[in-house]
């Protein structure tokens, strides 16, 4: 190699760590800017520790109550069922695990058939869930087809839970939904439940399927943005407890509130739910559903809500 050359050759290895340094210092300035990002996001001790147990957690069940599906007039809200399929597909994308306990055929059959709402005979109810169940599953089909992904329906009782080897089948069924890429859409089977064999509610449902798959949290949406001190809707002055280590503490410290005519579950099934699956370690977020991208917001530190934890 001559003088020139090796010049040349001086030059281009001198270019090419300015080049480097200089990538260096631009990623270093975007972390600076990321964390920053980060911090100004998660502004409080609560949003971050929410942001980092959704982050955390790979194996999650979503409860959808009907409060969330349906807007004032009792209606299926379909741009928030959207939303929420939309973010839940982000998760999934990311590599995390989904199963959703979605309430809702009530309030689907309601809207298909346009009678019998008024009507309180357990049969008509119950009917009522067998129409709406179909057009419950058609939404969620063809919301999670425009992501390529496919659902599954899955209608339980509580007989199903407490038999060992129903219970076993069921475990082995969503393991198997999930691992090939399809979300299970779990709700209670409406109607063939009676007292004998009905769960309830989809807090309890929520909470019981969340123990047999061994998930990493279960998060409920609602219609509030948590648990709070007092009834928000009736007390403007009502606290948001972020954080609840202590069930049973909680319940003598709050006011209970009713369930409103589209739910079955209210405050009191959700404390429940928290209690029942904290007994397994699996904590459990409350968030409001009602709010556009919650889901994404809370991972991102952007919302807060109220964390039981185990």
């Amino acid at each position: 190699m001559d003088k020139e050359q090796r010049l040349a050759a001086g030059e281009s290895a001198a270019a090419r760590q300015k080049g480097d340094a200089a990538e260096a210092e631009t990623a270093q300035q975007g972390n600076i800017a990321q964390r920053g990002d980060t911090a100004q996001r998660e502004d409080s001790p609560e949003k971050a520790g929410l942001s980092q147990l959704i982050r955390d957690s790979r194996k999650i069940v979503v409860k959808i109550g009907s409060n969330t599906l349906s807007n004032d007039r009792g209606e299926v809200n379909r741009e928030a069922m959207h939303n929420i399929v939309e973010q839940l597909m982000e998760w999934i994308d990311c590599g995390k695990r989904i199963i959703v306990v979605s309430s809702g055929a009530g309030i689907c059959g309601v809207g298909a058939i346009n009678k019998w709402q008024r009507k309180g005979d357990m049969n008509y109810k119950q009917a009522l869930c067998a129409i709406g169940q179909v057009e419950l599953m058609m939404a969620y089909k063809e919301l999670f087809k425009e992501y390529d992904c496919h659902v599954a329906q899955m209608l339980l009782t509580r007989g199903d839970f407490d038999d060992h080897s129903r219970n076993l089948h069921i475990r082995n069924t969503l393991f198997t939904l999930v691992d090939e890429g399809v979300v299970p859409i779990v709700n209670e089977n409406d109607s063939v439940s009676v007292d004998e064999i009905k769960i309830g509610d989809n807090d309890t449902l929520s909470a019981l399927t969340a123990n047999l798959w061994g998930a990493d949290l279960l998060i409920l949406l609602s219609d509030i943005d948590g648990v709070y001190d007092s009834n928000p809707k009736e007390n403007p002055q009502a606290k948001l407890i972020s954080q609840v280590t202590d069930v049973d503490r909680l319940k003598q410290e709050i006011s209970m509130g009713a369930t409103n005519r589209f739910g079955t579950g209210g405050i009191a099934t959700k404390i429940e739910a928290a209690r029942k699956v904290n007994e397994f370690g699996i904590p459990m977020a409350l968030l409001n559903g009602k709010k556009y991208d919650i889901l994404r917001k809370a991972a991102d530190g952007r919302e807060t809500g109220t964390v039981f934890y185990g």
